[in-house]
Order: structure tokens, then sequence, then C-alpha cells
């Protein structure tokens, strides 16, 4: 797509603006990176001394150097052995912080009757509680089993399957697009890495933020300056 500069900072392909949020019922966010400003695994990595090597793994499967995604998040995961509940409410606590524009976006879509979910290849001790911290109504994102308080290096079972992955996300989004009778043009979804480019592929409208070049050359919007509500700026008051 030819890609045209909008603002600076902010390059938009495909679409023509001004365009109207009430067209769209359903916004669908990545968590890591893109509505926080961590990747809570390398976060998590950190307590047991090995966040260079799982960030390493984890930079690589986001620019989508990585074919097997799952296979990367069980080894990473795997190196999370021994990480304590503790620790992860120190990172919830300490370190993640909502991106600059979240809380503003998410608000401006509710106001516009839209629905929200977040979709996450991360982890639901986080997802659970910026779901509850936004109000977010729909969130799916992997599970860690814990022992005793203590991470045992595995993920739990769900019935939809054990991780989260970008085909997952793009399941998700266009099963909520048919529990709520839309058609996936009426969502948005929004990302950083390349596991985002399959729910993005068959949304609407497809947003980069400060994403992976993959995804900023896919996207409709890329945000690569600013926060998140820039997105707003595309969209008539």
């Amino acid at each position: 797509m030819k890609t045209t500069q909008f603002a600076p900072g902010l390059i938009i392909a495909g679409i023509a603006p001004p365009l109207c949020l009430t067209d769209y019922k359903l916004i669908a966010f990545d968590m890591d990176s893109t509505l926080i400003n961590i990747e809570c695994v390398d976060e998590i990595a950190a307590a047991v001394g090995r966040k260079a090597e799982v960030a390493a793994i984890t930079e690589a499967a986001m620019r989508g150097e990585i074919s097997d995604y799952k296979e990367s998040l069980r080894q990473r995961v795997a190196l999370l052995k021994g990480v304590t509940e503790a620790d992860l409410a120190h990172v919830y606590q300490n370190h993640l912080q909502l991106n600059p524009g979240a809380a503003e976006l998410v608000d401006a879509c509710k106001r516009a009757g839209l629905k929200v979910l977040l979709v996450s290849g991360g982890f639901t001790y986080f997802s659970d509680r910026l779901r509850d911290r936004l109000g977010i109504d729909y969130s799916r994102a992997n599970v860690l089993e814990l022992s005793g308080g203590v991470l045992t290096g595995r993920m739990v079972h769900q019935p939809w399957g054990d991780i989260c992955d970008g085909a997952e996300k793009r399941t998700m989004l266009l099963q909520m697009c048919d529990m709520l009778g839309i058609n996936p043009k009426q969502a948005i979804a929004m990302g950083d890495g390349a596991n985002d480019l399959p729910m993005m592929s068959v949304a609407g409208l497809s947003v980069a933020f400060h994403a992976k070049p993959a995804v900023r050359e896919f996207a409709n919007v890329s945000i690569e300056s600013g926060g998140l509500d820039r997105l707003l700026t595309l969209f008539e008051s």
C-alpha cells in the first residue's frame, strides 16, 4: 500500500481520514509493548537473572524471525522456573506502566460504543489486572503455572489451548465479532509485533504502535511517535 504521512510520526495507508469511530464496534489490543510499556516475560526473567537471554528470544519472535512462536514462548517460560508470585507482583507494581494515551483511547472507544478486547501472548497475571483497571470487556492470555507460589516453568492448558499465539489472536477477534454480530471489518486491531499480524489482517482497521518493521509496513496506521491516543486524530469529532 502507498503510505502517506498524515502528521509527524503518524503514517497512514489505504484509508482516507477523517474516519468515523462509531462505524467500528470492537477494538482489539495487544498488551506487551502496545497497551503497556514492557514485555512482561523479559521483566519476570530479570528476577532469576535471565533477562538478557529471554529478551533476545522475545525480540526475535516479535520481529518474525522465529517461525514457531509457541515453542519460543515455551522456551522463555521454562527459563522462569523458580520465580515467585511476589516477583510477579513486583513487576506489576514497579515496572509495568500504561503506555501514554492508553487510558484515553480505551475511554474514547467505550464512549463511542465499541467493545474492548485485550488479547495477549503474555500472561493473565497482568492482563486480568489491566482488564479490571481499564474496564476492558474481554481478554485472553496465557496462564503461568504456579505451585506453592512459585512458577514451575510451564503454562496451564485452557479450553482453547495452552498458548495465545498469532493464530489464536486472530481466532479470538473473529469469535468476538461473531458473538457481537458484527463484520470483522467493523473491528480495529492494534499491536506491535509479528504475532499481531494475523488479527490485524482480518480487521477493518489495522494499527501499528511503535512497531517492528514488518508490522509498520502492513498496517493502515503506524503510530511512530507519541501515544496510543494519536489514533483518535484520524476520526471526526
